[in-house]
């Protein structure tokens, strides 16, 4: 598999974005495979998006599949955050490789042990990438232990909740939407 094609998490995500109100927003598509989360992005409003993945093919499939919304798009080739140094996002939507592995040989897919390997390391990244007000949505399954990774939201001084869910024939999907407490006007939330 060259490029992840969209398949129900890539839509669940899309509608979700789509009921954002993301005017005058600087975006970041993490793990933007196919582009359908940037177009979501821009029929929302996005002033600005940046699209990564660690796939080059996807990167070009992106770029081809959004070519009439090009000038406020960037393509970044990165692992996660790896090249985006200090950069700061209004809104970013990441739909990750979650199934669960022994070996890490489709990138798109592959998660790794419990689905987990890419997660967990976008969680210990996407702090420092979000504005003070910023807006994560970050697609999970029930394979991946939604209430585990939840509580790992909740220690980084972030407030989690799950905004849509879609059941499929064997698991069920979450998107969550992870904003900073300040953005809230709280310091802090006992959990």
């Amino acid at each position: 598999m060259e490029v992840y094609e969209p398949q129900e998490d890539s839509f669940l995500l899309r509608d979700v974005i789509l009921t954002e109100n993301l005017n005058s927003k600087n975006c970041l598509d993490l793990g933007t495979g196919c582009g359908i989360q940037a177009r979501a992005m821009f029929d929302a409003g996005a002033r600005s998006i940046t699209c990564i993945d660690i796939n080059y093919k996807a990167l070009l499939k992106s770029q081809q599949n959004n070519s009439e919304i090009k000038n406020c798009i960037r393509f970044v080739e990165s692992d996660l955050f790896s090249k985006l140094n200090e950069s700061v996002f209004d809104f970013v939507a990441f739909n990750p490789p979650y199934l669960p592995s022994d070996e890490m040989k489709w990138k798109d897919l592959d998660g790794g042990k419990k689905g987990r390997e890419v997660i967990d390391k976008f969680l210990t990244q996407i702090v420092g990438h979000l504005s003070p007000t910023g807006v994560c949505l970050l697609l999970i399954s029930s394979l991946n232990n939604k209430d585990e990774i939840m509580d790992i939201i909740k220690s980084k001084k972030l407030f989690v909740e799950i905004v849509r869910s879609k059941k499929l024939f064997f698991e069920e999907l979450f998107i969550l939407r992870i904003t900073k407490l300040e953005s809230m006007g709280i310091d802090e939330v006992d959990f």
